[in-house]
């Protein structure tokens, strides 16, 4: 027969299972809303002009002035994930004055990374770039246009930047405009493959597959390769683009960084 010392015991730990069983689901709110990855200051930076431009008109610059909306506070009645945010500012409010906004990739990102940290950021200390002196950076000094193609102008030897600013964020192109070797995407990579008679070809990966390769070379000619042709093929993990973090200054990138994101294709 059991006792009442042992019926006890048993209630306890039965308790203590329910709760550990709760925990999880406890928990789970409040992780859900605290960011994965901090918030890069390039995006935030980016952000902010994209709210200056966009938002602030009926938000205001300190987010406040619509009723019961105070964007700086970071706690928003609607959203409690980025995902929940970007799906706000892309989609709109039904049944209020909150449109749907068609933002590229960067602004999109920014607008979030901005909105976040929007009660701390101070945007008057920092560089505005200048999307004019950006593209004589671009075409001249920095040399970037004797690789580049921009909207129908410029070689092939290096990836189409003519919709980069609508596909990459402000923080990944002041990466790469730093330290390309440290940001660049497994599909940008060159290649270099040496057929069977010895001869060595060297250019940009366009396509691949089981069997053969697709390159445009170094004197901008479009090959394809049968690998069982091959007796050498390598993916060169370094990037042929020259790092600026030691020959750029911070304004100087900042121009270049403001041309990039202003490309986003013909229209």
């Amino acid at each position: 027969m059991m006792t009442a010392l042992k019926r006890n015991r048993m209630r306890v730990a039965a308790t203590a299972l329910a709760a550990a069983a709760l925990l999880p689901l406890v928990m789970t709110p409040v992780a859900a809303q605290s960011p994965a990855t901090p918030y890069a200051q390039a995006d935030i930076e980016y952000g902010s002009r994209v709210y200056a431009a966009q938002c602030s008109v009926c938000h205001g610059a300190t987010g406040d002035t619509v009723a019961g909306v105070d964007l700086r506070s970071g706690r928003f009645r609607r959203a409690s994930t980025d995902r929940e945010l970007s799906a706000i500012i892309t989609e709109g409010i039904a049944g209020t004055a909150m449109p749907a906004f068609m933002f590229s990739t960067a602004e999109l990102t920014g607008i979030v990374a901005y909105l976040r940290n929007m009660r701390d950021f101070n945007a008057a200390e920092v560089t505005t770039g200048d999307p004019v002196r950006g593209r004589a950076l671009f075409d001249g000094r920095a040399r970037c246009a004797s690789c580049h193609r921009v909207n129908g102008k410029g070689p092939r030897v290096a990836p189409d930047l003519s919709d980069i600013g609508a596909n990459r964020t402000a923080d990944t192109l002041r990466r790469t405009i730093l330290d390309p070797n440290r940001s660049m995407q497994p599909v940008n990579r060159s290649v270099r493959a040496v057929t069977r008679d010895g001869k060595v070809v060297t250019g940009r990966r366009l396509n691949e597959d089981t069997y053969t390769v697709q390159l445009i070379d170094e004197g901008e000619r479009l090959m394809s390769l049968m690998k069982d042709d091959l007796r050498e093929y390598t993916v060169v993990q370094t990037s042929s683009m020259p790092a600026y973090k030691d020959t750029l200054t911070p304004s100087d990138v900042a121009d270049l960084l403001a041309y990039l994101l202003s490309l986003k294709g013909l229209t």
